[in-house]
């Protein structure tokens, strides 16, 4: 489906932050990627897991996006209902996508789709090559979204959670060729 007619993309202000910081970023799946890793490869199986997991990420400790971010938005009728936080790493010509976020409401309706082109747009501009993010190996209804905006799976840190409330979780690092359009 694609994106809502009715919703306003445009760059955040100041004046968003309290409704981007209110949103939902919550999740519920019934499947989960285990992780298997080898000396030489690794590989991911989906498993269906009963009960559904609920993944509820702890609040920020931040006061807000840092400055020298780009914070796009999703509005709708005057309330923001998606938001993707990204930055150029400049020495590799990187997107790095920090965070994106559609309310759960608005979700799979091709508004985190229409954040992400809006935000590789930007990254393009500023000479990015690649577009780059993190997630986890429970959060498979991102991966699934991820990979129908054409990231792909390109590695893996079995330690990257410790000692955060997500340990024992898998970080996935997936990205995306900017420069062919």
């Amino acid at each position: 489906m694609g994106p809502e007619q009715h919703i306003v993309y445009r760059q955040a202000g100041p004046q968003d932050q309290e409704q981007i910081g209110a949103i939902d970023d919550s999740f519920t799946t019934d499947t989960v990627y285990e992780v298997a890793v080898g000396d030489e490869r690794f590989a991911l199986r989906a498993i269906v897991v009963d009960p559904p997991l609920v993944k509820t990420f702890p609040a920020d400790e931040s006061d807000g996006v840092s400055d020298d971010l780009h914070v796009e938005v999703a509005v709708d009728d005057g309330k923001i209902c998606g938001f993707v936080v990204v930055g150029v790493e400049e020495w590799h010509h990187r997107l790095v996508i920090h965070q994106i976020t559609v309310a759960p409401k608005h979700r799979g309706r091709g508004v985190g789709s229409m954040l992400m082109r809006r935000a590789c747009a930007y990254g393009r501009r500023l000479g990015a090559r690649t577009a780059w993010l993190e997630t986890s190996n429970v959060n498979v209804p991102a991966v699934r979204a991820y990979r129908r905006m054409g990231f792909v799976l390109c590695g893996l840190d079995t330690t990257f959670y410790r000692g955060t409330a997500s340990e024992g979780e898998t970080a996935l690092f997936m990205s995306k060729a900017l420069d062919a359009g």
